[in-house]
């Protein structure tokens, strides 16, 4: 199977209008060649969508993501942006369930479950974050850990949905600490998430989903990391924030 293998570029919090532009412009720019079967996703801060959107706009192989989105289709929330604002501004992806949404804003996977569905209802595509901090690695229970937020978060959804869901394996220890999950560690995570699928969904699907690593990816480990089988790119973060960094992890898919 042919899986679309992606490299994704969450900005998070960081860079302000003008500087997200120069980056975007920097990044299409680096003579990046991609196949046919390779997407490069960028996911900047809310401030920037509208303006990224028309730059990526007939560039082949490019697409827009948003970080997150509220459940609700609208309502009195304040500070909040709804799946529909994002697709009125050309967004494909929205990225849902990261760690630090779970940790930091108290996300549950009921309200995960029904951001999915919001999200496929306006047409875009999921990124779905999955992830075990540390003492459940250490536990040696991380398949159990995650396969409980993904049955949660997407198991409620028919199998003809997954065209439209990109699993992203984020190991909590590893974002933004500089460690990094070895080869063998990534594989062993991506096989059991896709077996998992395959006894849900059946192998058809299994095979054509794609899953992401994402954890302190980098130039130097990229390669390493998506020479595994079962590992079909990245959702980088740090190394999405310089140009040249980010272009050699595309490269090295």
């Amino acid at each position: 199977m042919n899986r679309k293998k992606i490299v994704a570029g969450n900005w998070k919090m960081n860079k302000n209008l003008q500087e997200g532009l120069a980056l975007v412009e920097e990044i299409l720019n680096s003579n990046i060649s991609l196949r046919d079967d390779q997407e490069v996703i960028i996911a900047p801060p809310f401030i920037s969508l509208a303006a990224v959107a028309p730059m990526l706009e007939g560039k082949n192989g490019f697409a827009l993501a948003a970080q997150n989105c509220h459940q609700e289709t609208s309502g009195a929330y304040t500070g909040e942006v709804s799946a529909k604002m994002l697709k009125s501004v050309g967004v494909s992806y929205v990225i849902l369930g990261h760690s630090e949404r779970r940790e930091y804003f108290g996300e549950t996977d009921a309200v995960l479950a029904k951001k999915v569905d919001t999200v496929l209802a306006e047409g875009m595509k999921v990124i779905f974050c999955c992830g075990e901090p540390l003492q459940i690695r250490e536990a040696g229970t991380q398949n159990d850990y995650i396969k409980a937020q993904i049955e949660n978060g997407l198991f409620h959804l028919p199998a003809e949905a997954f065209a439209n869901i990109v699993i992203a394996y984020e190991p909590i220890w590893a974002i933004g600490t500089g460690l990094t999950a070895s080869d063998e560690q990534a594989q062993e995570v991506h096989a059991a998430i896709r077996q998992l699928l395959a006894e849900k969904y059946g192998q058809a699907v299994a095979e054509a989903t794609t899953i992401l690593y994402g954890g302190s990816a980098k130039p130097s480990n990229a390669a390493g990391l998506f020479a595994q089988p079962d590992v079909d790119g990245g959702l980088i973060g740090g190394a999405s924030l310089v140009a040249a960094d980010f272009a050699a992890i595309i490269a090295a898919r």
